[in-house]
């Protein structure tokens, strides 16, 4: 995940962190929050380590948003951490239909890592992009290429980090 340069976003997950918000909190402020408020409490799930999964519902909601502000900070190392393998390629495949960079989503390079059904929804999405006589996002090439999964690569570019 990208770091926090917001003043405003640091001063808002600081506030949460010293209120050791939990759950509850967070999912009020979120579903009442202005989208600023939203992203905070997407952008301070990390910093709070006594959550667990339970703000999952926060981060699959951000995702179907189309506030790309948003979905960028609903990818981060919470998502990495929480989501299921099946919502997780979708918040991937998400960010590239709203153009979030994919260099957003934490851990794009662990996780994709021999994900070959991620390279297969890429592959598809690439295909019907090329069909409908669209151009493919230029992130897909990176992060299918993540996969390490194209059949052209050799086996050495494998080893490559991410």
């Amino acid at each position: 995940g990208e770091p926090v340069r917001d003043p405003a976003d640091a001063a808002r997950i600081l506030l949460l962190h010293a209120a050791r918000a939990g759950s509850d909190a967070l999912a009020r402020l979120y579903a009442h929050g202005s989208a600023a408020e939203r992203r905070a409490v997407l952008l301070a799930l990390p910093y709070l380590p006594w959550l667990g999964p339970e703000c999952v519902p926060l981060v699959e909601d951000a995702l179907r948003a189309n506030d790309t502000r948003l979905v960028a900070a609903a990818v981060g190392p919470y998502a990495m951490r929480y989501l299921d393998p099946h919502a997780w390629r979708h918040a991937v495949l998400k960010c590239l239909f709203t153009e979030v960079p994919v260099t957003a989503v934490a851990g794009l390079g662990t996780r994709a890592r021999g994900d070959t059904e991620l390279a297969r929804m890429l592959t598809d999405y690439a295909r019907e992009r090329t069909a409908a006589g669209r151009p493919v996002p230029p992130d897909l090439d990176h992060a299918l290429a993540l996969t390490g999964t194209q059949p052209q690569q050799a086996p050495e570019a494998t080893q490559e980090e991410s």
